[in-house]
């Protein structure tokens, strides 16, 4: 596949204007006191988070944090050993993960909260009866 010129200029203008507008990350570490990831971006601001919070590394082992690569853009990290890689503006967009991630993330923290409405609402249905129970060997759609 070709690329045109005018296809290339526009690209290298929106990869442009995309690190004009996001401080590029000059290092990235792992804490093991704090177990977290330290991301320092060019502008002075530090990033820390848990490896757990973020899609993709919710499963990596400490040895597998300790060698990160930024990519030369400054708008990437790269961990080999996981062969994982987060994007920081997309990082901070989700607020640590894609919004679909997120949402699940989300809606798993809020099934688990109880309020006084969710404890009165269970309350009253269980006057009712409560949930009706499941049929043997029925179907569920």
């Amino acid at each position: 596949m070709d690329i045109s010129d005018q296809d290339f200029e526009t690209a290298q203008q929106r990869g442009a204007a995309r690190k004009a507008s996001f401080p590029a990350a000059v290092s990235v570490r792992f804490d093991r006191r704090t177990s977290r990831l330290v991301v320092a971006l060019a502008s002075g601001l530090q990033l820390s988070f848990l490896p757990g919070d973020v899609e993709g590394l919710a499963q990596a082992q400490p040895a597998d944090l300790t060698e990160a690569e930024i990519s030369p853009s400054g708008l990437g990290i790269h961990f080999p050993k996981l062969d994982a890689d987060i994007y920081l503006p997309a990082l901070l967009e989700g607020f640590l993960g894609s919004r679909q991630w997120m949402a699940a993330q989300n809606g798993r923290k809020g099934g688990q909260v109880s309020s006084d409405a969710k404890a009165s609402a269970a309350r009253q249905n269980g006057k009712l009866g409560g949930r009706p129970r499941k049929m043997a060997g029925a179907e569920t759609a």
